[in-house]
């Protein structure tokens, strides 16, 4: 078996893990372990088919082996305190600690396990290296699922990071600070000074927490966010440096002592040094492993293809690192190798007779231009939509940060080293003044991001299938081929999906309430989320959603002014200045929602049943409680009215609450859902909206049973992440992200099987 068939095999061997709904359990590994051994006697046969499907066996049980290793800690580290020997990884000398577990009650764990902790300081300053005895108490990583936004516990996973938690005890075992952390601190002093020495550092070590949200947005929306990730691009630079240093030194020695393998060699060994330098990142740890087996295909005095190469420097990664196949930033950058071989080969750059820095202009602009469309995909996938500014963007940035910033960026790393404070600092002033001048730029163009929703996502395909048809001249030869493509591709733009049925979507919000009444195309909703010092749940879950599903809201009921229903309502109202709102707040450009209003919308009925007209309540009591029918399914929405406010709304109008579904009031707390509303809601479906780690414990266990004691089907955002429930003149059908949507093995719910939900 050659090796870059190898490599595919173990590619589509650790593949399958993207999209498996369930691992094996633990009692179950016989399955692995029978896996091994048929995989071991097919690969040990003479058949080329038996020969493959036995490496193919062998690698797939090896990517499980290593999600069950990930799971572990989840499903048994959780269940009570635990006495560790974690060692710290990095600190932002407050309460946010990251760290590794490298002992359990006495034994050493291999491979150490990656935990975050929570709202604890140390004892004394905290950072990377320092090793502490301590108490913990452990959750299994758990993240809100929306349909279009960011999978954390997919994230957290992929960075090795299953755990979150607290520590009731701590005590220092080492307490120097690791070479990095000391030189870290170090530099992070020296660059102070300078205007934009945050950025200094994430260009120079990878520390891009310093970087302020508005510079990673400038960057975002420019498309040159790419730049400031300690990759391929800063590594493989600083190998190039020494590469030529090497062969600098060669130039001055006898010809017998020269070696073309040693500046290979020197320049990999500076690179790994360089990656463990900037914390070891994983994108770095990737390149490392990419240029090891550049190098050893090198070594090996054979000639191999671009693909050949790039096929063996993934699988080496997937073999080092099985779950790295679920890192969006190794896809990311897979792709985009990919894409540069595939444009390079099939539109190699021009071979015009020009002076070299108009050559040089045409060449980049043909590599940015490649990367523009060949990269649709993949940035649509991850980021939902992509930037037209990139263009002209990279045109400046790529060229300025490669050959000017971080070259002195990376001599003033060298510089601080030695006692040349005067050569260190004019190094840090020109590298400052190289970012003063890209940023300068970057602010100067126009708001160039592009919002693409999923009909897009097939199109995205279009340039290289384009591509490949002019090259073999497919439009002449194929064209009702090429035609039916085109067709295809554009399909979900054109296509009516219009029914005369109706969804309401609860959102995972986490520990607030936001849901989605849709219908024909347009959507209103029910209140907007929480909010947090720098953001909201409009901004980060909301507004993509919407947007990922081509919604546009046409207005918002507000049902109370708690900042976990209100919290998002300025940023829609920001995105989309022309929705009304209603809610029974009387603030300026609110609407009434009052008992005994009554509306209509895309032929549904609304009437609101609370709060009184003439009542000043406010809070939880005083939740604007509306019910939405199509005159045979119906829906009741509740906000946090508690037991008190319950009494009220039933002393008259209770004949007029039953609904087939209950937005469960309060997030299922025991203060609200009495057992008189619950029953004349007479109900088939009770949803809740909550957060899974909430210091309330909600929703309440003796709620949980008061429903299903009375027939609802129980469902929580914490257990199903967004649920959403479609009504028909035929029935309803419920779809529950988690097990439904995206069953997936990494959004299960791990850890103690009974937290809050």
């Amino acid at each position: 078996m050659s090796l870059s068939a190898l490599a595919a095999c173990l590619i589509l061997a650790i593949s399958p893990l993207l999209w498996l709904p369930v691992l094996p359990e633990l009692p179950e590994l016989p399955v692995i372990h029978a896996t091994l051994v048929v995989g071991v006697a097919l690969a040990l046969t003479r058949v080329k088919a038996a020969h493959y499907a036995g490496f193919w066996l062998l690698f797939f049980a090896w990517g499980g082996l290593a999600a069950l290793s990930a799971v572990w800690p989840m499903q048994h580290l959780t269940t009570g305190p635990q006495k560790a020997e974690v060692e710290i990884i990095a600190s932002d000398g407050a309460t946010v600690h990251q760290g590794r577990i490298v002992r359990l009650n006495g034994r050493r764990m291999l491979p150490a396990v990656g935990i975050t902790l929570y709202g604890n300081a140390l004892p004394q300053t905290g950072c990377a290296g320092q090793r502490w005895n301590m108490t913990l108490s452990l959750r299994a990583v758990h993240g809100q699922l929306n349909e279009g936004g960011f999978d954390s516990q997919r994230y957290a996973l992929a960075q090795h990071q299953p755990l979150t938690g607290r520590f009731t005890h701590a005590e220092v075992k080492e307490s120097r600070c690791s070479l990095r952390a000391r030189y870290l601190t170090s530099l992070t002093t020296t660059l102070s000074p300078y205007a934009w020495g945050p950025v200094l550092l994430g260009l120079g070590m990878g520390e891009r927490l310093a970087v302020t949200p508005e510079i990673k947005n400038l960057m975002r929306e420019t498309g040159t966010a790419h730049l400031m990730a300690i990759s391929g691009l800063h590594i493989a630079l600083a190998a190039s440096v020494i590469w030529l240093l090497a062969r600098g030194i060669q130039f001055f020695i006898p010809g017998r002592w020269v070696c073309w393998r040693a500046p290979l060699v020197a320049g990999f060994c500076f690179a790994a040094f360089y990656a463990w330098l900037t914390g070891m990142q994983p994108p770095a740890l990737r390149t490392v492993v990419s240029l090891a087996v550049y190098l050893a295909l090198r070594l090996s005095g054979r000639r191999w293809s671009s693909w050949q190469v790039w096929l063996v420097c993934v699988a080496a990664i997937l073999l080092v690192e099985p779950l790295a196949v679920l890192s969006y930033s190794l896809l990311l950058s897979a792709f985009a190798v990919a894409a540069l071989i595939f444009w390079y080969q099939w539109i190699p750059n021009p071979r015009w007779s020009l002076p070299w820095p108009l050559r040089a202009g045409v060449n980049l602009l043909h590599l940015q231009l490649g990367m523009l469309l060949l990269l649709l995909p993949v940035q649509v996938v991850v980021f939902h939509g992509f930037s037209l500014s990139s263009l002209v963007a990279n045109l400046i940035a790529v060229p300025l940060v490669t050959f000017i910033s971080v070259p002195l960026i990376l001599l003033g790393m060298w510089l601080h080293l030695w006692p040349f404070p005067g050569a260190e600092n004019a190094v840090w002033l020109l590298a400052d003044r190289s970012l003063s001048l890209l940023f300068g730029f970057l602010t100067t163009l126009p708001d160039g991001w592009i919002t693409v929703d999923k009909r897009w996502l097939w199109l995205t395909l279009l340039p290289w299938g384009a591509i490949i048809a002019w090259r073999m001249r497919g439009f002449r030869v194929y064209p009702i081929v090429c035609l039916s493509a085109l067709i295809l591709l554009t399909f979900p733009l054109w296509r009516n999906s219009t029914t005369d049925g109706w969804s309401v979507h609860m959102l995972d919000v986490g520990q607030g309430l936001a849901m989605v009444i849709e219908r024909r195309g347009r959507v209103i909703l029910y209140d907007t989320g929480p909010a947090w010092p720098g953001g909201d749940s409009a901004q980060q879950l909301i507004i993509p959603w919407l947007r990922w599903h081509h919604l546009h809201p046409e207005g918002v009921i507000v049902s109370h002014e708690h900042l976990d229903h209100i919290g998002g309502l300025e940023s829609l109202r920001n995105a989309w200045p022309e929705m009304w709102i209603r809610s029974p707040l009387g603030w300026p450009g609110h609407g009434a929602c009052f008992r005994g209003q009554r509306w209509q919308w895309q032929g549904l009925t609304f009437t609101a049943h609370w709060p009184l007209s003439a009542s000043a309540q406010r809070g939880n009591n005083g939740s604007c409680v509306v019910k939405i029918e199509d005159g045979v399914h119906s829906l009741l929405l509740t906000g946090d009215i508690e037991a008190q406010g319950e009494k009220a709304l039933l002393s008259r109008h209770w004949q007029y609450l039953a609904s087939t579904l209950i937005q469960v009031p309060h997030h299922g707390s025991n203060t609200s859902s009495s057992l008189p509303l619950v029953q004349r809601a007479g109900g088939q479906i009770a949803l809740v909206s909550a957060s899974r780690y909430n210091a309330w414990r909600l929703p309440s266990v003796k709620v949980a049973r008061r429903y299903k004691n009375e027939g609802y089907l129980w469902l929580t955002t914490p257990r199903y992440g967004q649920i959403t429930v479609t009504f028909s003149q035929q029935g309803w059908q419920i779809r529950r992200l988690r097990e439904q949507i995206l069953p997936r093995w990494y959004h299960q719910w791990f850890g103690a099987p009974g937290d809050n939900g």
